[in-house]
């Protein structure tokens, strides 16, 4: 069954297009392949609206009440459609550090629903947040599960699981590198977080493997004085080097106007990706309490000015935010609509190493989000389902 989306400002290549779209089977059609099997089955009607590849989130805790590391999976089918409605087609479920009971939960459910598959986003592998990480920069993670990397634990749970993508490590932490050699050894990327590095201790890093920052600007230096001297951050170190990635959260609390536009500027649209980072409170009212991690052995947190919070309120616990939200944040930033789209969709695809998403291209899946002016999902498809 082939179907074409008409009447849309199509979003690609860097341009906004008035153009036709195919798709068939799950997969991207080229026009050539379209005319070849010939009338379509259905035609969509965009009217007007946006269509772009459908949103990428290589780092989310849950949302819509439920977190992965509840390691049910009814906890992975309710997140993933509850992105799925705002535009996100494909994600990494995330960790934070906890129980390792925990985590080999998560991996079973994690393998159980992308086997049989759920009416929301697809899972393009897991993302591990922890728990080797400084102590100093622990953000909301909870202080009694951050330790040193052991090999004798991550070796067990790299046994556990073969789905894990991405792993979040303080690179300080790990000592002679003998996890990162572990990690590149089974293609697993790396990324500096919760990191107390300076700029040269991460410039060293990224020669084992660490090219990507974390949450950027979060739970890392900047530029420092200790005695007097003016010391570089991880922060710096990102910005000089050019092979260095970043993503960030742009909820509009976690980072503010001017470094959005500032990352965008210094580090472009090809080097940074668009997260939510979201837990479980993703939806939720402000004024409501939630929980950060596992429903278990997680850490109560509260939601107030459309962002989590620790008891206290003196940090953030984690984002509430979907992908549409990061878009409008960073459209009112002033960043041009074709190159937050590519943050969002293009860039994390090729970050993961995802060769079938992210573009509109032919032969990719079919992944496609139709929005308005104010990022309002129309329609939106997962390899050619519709969900939305």
């Amino acid at each position: 069954m082939m179907t074409k989306i008409i009447n849309g400002r199509v979003i690609r290549d860097g341009k906004i297009r008035n153009e036709d779209i195919y798709f068939a089977d799950g997969k991207m059609l080229s026009l050539r392949e379209a005319i070849l099997i010939g009338v379509p089955d259905e035609i969509i009607d965009a009217k007007g609206n946006y269509v772009s590849a459908g949103f990428i989130d290589l780092h989310v805790h849950g949302g819509g009440g439920h977190d992965f590391l509840d390691g049910t999976v009814e906890a992975f089918k309710g997140a993933a459609e509850f992105h799925g409605k705002h535009g996100t087609t494909a994600m990494c479920p995330t960790a934070t550090s906890g129980p390792f009971e925990d985590m080999v939960k998560m991996f079973n459910a994690y393998k159980e629903v992308a086997k049989n598959g759920c009416d929301g986003s697809d899972f393009i592998g897991m993302h591990m947040e922890g728990p080797y990480f400084a102590l100093s920069q622990m953000g909301a993670q909870d202080p009694n599960f951050i330790r040193d990397p052991d090999p004798e634990e991550y070796g067990k749970l790299l046994a556990a699981s073969d789905d894990i993508v991405r792993w979040s490590i303080a690179p300080e932490r790990d000592i002679d590198y003998a996890f990162a050699d572990e990690l590149n050894r089974r293609g697993i990327r790396l990324s500096a977080a919760h990191t107390d590095a300076n700029c040269h201790q991460i410039w060293e890093a990224k020669q084992h493997g660490y090219t990507h920052m974390t949450h950027f600007y979060s739970c890392m230096k900047g530029v420092e004085r200790i005695n007097g001297m003016r010391i570089a951050g991880a922060i710096e170190a990102a910005y000089l080097d050019d092979e260095i990635t970043v993503e960030i959260i742009a909820d509009g609390m976690h980072l503010p106007n001017e470094l959005l536009q500032m990352v965008y500027k210094i580090k472009g649209p090809d080097r940074t990706a668009l997260i939510t980072d979201a837990m479980r409170a993703a939806g939720a009212a402000n004024g409501t309490k939630s929980i950060l991690g596992s429903l278990g052995s997680g850490q109560e947190v509260y939601i107030e000015r459309d962002v989590a919070w620790v008891p206290g309120g003196q940090a953030f616990a984690g984002s509430i935010a979907t992908t549409d939200r990061l878009v409008r944040t960073m459209l009112k930033a002033s960043i041009p609509l074709v190159d937050v789209i590519k943050m969002a969709s293009e860039t994390p695809a090729k970050l993961i190493g995802c060769t079938c998403k992210g573009t509109l291209d032919a032969g990719k899946d079919a992944d496609i989000v139709i929005f308005n002016e104010n990022i309002e999902m129309q329609n939106v498809f997962v390899r050619g389902k519709a969900i939305v």
